[in-house]
C-alpha cells in the first residue's frame, strides 16, 4: 500500500485526485499508477484502469486472475467493472468512498447476481492516510 500511497500523494501534487494503485503479481511489482483524468484528458484514467491496462500490456493477456489489486479510495462502479472483467484475484483498498465507492457503497458491485467474477475484498489497509490525503486535498481547494 505504501507505493499506491506514494502515487496518490504525487496525483495531489500534480492536481489530480489523490487516488494511487498498485498490481502485483507473485510478491512483484507489476505496475503503478496515479489517477490523471485531468493530464491525460481521459475520464476513464482512474489509478486503478490505468495499472490495469499496464498489466494486461505488460503481461500480453486480458486476464489478471494471478494478481493483487492495491488501491487508495474504494474503487467507483467503473473501476470495479474493470476489476472483475479482468478477474483479480484480490482487492485491497484504503478508504472507503461513500460517496462515490461501488464495493461496500452504493451499487456493491461484486454482490449482483450479474457479476461475473468477485475478487477477495480486503478494505481498510492505509485507511488513516488515504483519507488525510483526499480530505487535504479537498480542503485546499475550498
Amino acid at each position: 500500500m505504501r507505493r499506491a500511497l506514494d502515487a496518490a500523494a504525487g496525483a495531489a501534487a500534480a492536481g489530480e485526485v489523490p487516488v494511487g494503485a498498485v498490481l502485483i503479481r507473485e510478491g512483484v511489482v507489476i505496475a503503478v499508477a496515479a489517477n490523471a483524468p485531468r493530464t491525460l484528458a481521459d475520464p476513464t484514467a482512474h489509478a486503478e484502469m490505468r495499472v490495469i491496462r499496464e498489466g494486461a500490456a505488460l503481461l500480453g493477456r486480458e486476464r489478471l486472475e494471478d494478481c493483487d489489486l492495491w488501491v487508495t479510495l474504494e474503487p467507483c462502479a467503473m473501476c470495479a467493472g474493470a476489476i472483475a472483467h479482468a478477474r483479480i484475484a484480490r482487492l485491497y483498498y484504503a478508504a472507503a468512498d461513500p460517496k462515490g465507492g461501488a464495493v461496500e457503497h452504493g451499487p456493491r458491485f461484486f454482490g449482483q447476481p450479474t457479476c461475473h467474477h468477485r475478487p477477495e475484498v480486503y478494505a481498510g489497509i492505509g485507511e488513516r492516510e488515504a483519507a488525510a490525503l483526499l480530505r487535504d486535498f479537498f480542503a485546499a481547494r475550498r
